[in-house]
């Protein structure tokens, strides 16, 4: 990146933390001269920016409208983005905050799109915002029903006829273990009865499971509360959810920020002049965690096995690369081989399970 503090696969984190604070994220190529730069490989490098760069005081362009900083052209199709110089909120004792024009193929405008003709990002915690101020008052006033309920108060009843002295009750403010402490004649100490804490863990849960339904994600995996989950229940949570991450990860990451990485690779690559043959580039998303890899994995197994599903595909479901599978296996064939050791067998209880299977089928 153009910090120098980033490889790609950080910056992939940090674009969708940003699409999921701010509801969206721009990503700058930023050409560089070979002769200032000697160390780079490619002609560019790239700049992570937040939405707060767009420039909304520009309202035109020559015919182009501009909306929010964002040009468009006679159909409707994006042209250039006006960007701040600087971020507007380092800038607040400057006279004067410019901006430039940049054209759009320097730009990926990473955000979701939930509607047709949506322009620009939503924070995704925008419809449940309301949900979570609700919800942190509701804890605020259980945490100060919490603290009167530790404290321990005490009311001092006099009777009608009672002399009350300068200082009556000295001590009952600093109440401790063992401690004793004399009231004047015709003082009675009475002890207050503090709140009780009732319902909270249910209205929580209550809560944060409408939360996670706003943003598309279970309720275990927004608490981190696991209680009563069994492999059925965890894995019908999991499974909306996982729909969604694939989608997010097709719609997001790989059809918007790798995509348009892979767009700069290569006109950085003609731009050097490399003479490289043709190729292509995969994506793979990153693993799935299993719930239960006794029961998932052999599950997948059956699949391959019955042709419902590919190994390579199945593989990439699990984040994992096929061809470096594929590779990595054969050097440890011959790593194997060269040591003199046996070939490596399939577990006993498929090897009994397919002699049983074998020996139904003779029968």
């Amino acid at each position: 990146d153009a910090l120098g503090e980033y490889d790609l696969f950080e910056m992939q984190g940090i674009v969708m933390s940003t699409v999921f604070a701010d509801g969206e994220v721009l990503v700058r190529r930023r050409m560089r001269n070979p002769r200032h730069d000697p160390q780079l490989r490619l002609p560019y490098q790239v700049e992570l920016i937040e939405a707060d760069y767009l420039d909304m005081t520009v309202q035109s362009h020559g015919k182009n409208l501009v909306v929010e900083g964002i040009e468009y052209g006679p159909t409707g199709a994006i042209e250039a983005y006006h960007l701040y110089n600087e971020h507007p909120g380092a800038v607040q004792n400057r006279k004067a905050l410019s901006s430039t024009r940049v054209h759009y193929s320097d730009i990926l405008h990473i955000r979701r799109f939930d509607r047709a003709g949506q322009l620009r990002g939503v924070p995704w915690l925008a419809p449940v915002m309301m949900t979570l101020g609700e919800l942190g008052d509701y804890q605020e006033a259980q945490i100060l029903k919490q603290k009167m309920a530790a404290l321990m108060a005490v009311v001092i009843e006099w009777e009608d006829a009672a002399t009350r002295p300068a200082n009556a009750g000295a001590g009952l403010e600093e109440l401790a273990p063992g401690a004793v402490v004399n009231l004047p004649a015709g003082a009675k100490p009475n002890f207050t009865t503090p709140p009780r804490i009732d319902g909270y863990d249910e209205f929580m849960r209550r809560g944060l499971g409408m939360v996670a339904m706003g943003l598309g994600i279970s309720y275990e995996a927004l608490a981190g509360d696991l209680k009563g989950v069994n492999f059925s229940s965890g894995r019908m949570g999991r499974m909306e959810m996982d729909r969604l991450i694939r989608m997010w990860q097709r719609g997001l990451m790989i059809g918007q920020f790798c995509r348009g990485m892979e767009r700069w690779f290569r006109e950085g690559l003609a731009v050097k002049g490399a003479a490289l043959p043709t190729f292509t580039i995969d994506w793979t998303p990153p693993r799935r965690i299993l719930v239960d890899p006794t029961k998932e994995i052999p599950a997948m197994i059956e699949e391959v096995e019955a042709g419902l599903n590919s190994r390579q595909r199945t593989q990439r479901e699990l984040g994992r690369d096929p061809d470096t599978i594929r590779a990595e296996r054969a050097q440890d064939l011959a790593a194997d081989n060269a040591a003199g050791l046996d070939p490596v067998t399939p577990p006993s209880g498929r090897a009994a399970d397919s002699n049983k299977e074998e020996t139904d089928e003779g029968e």
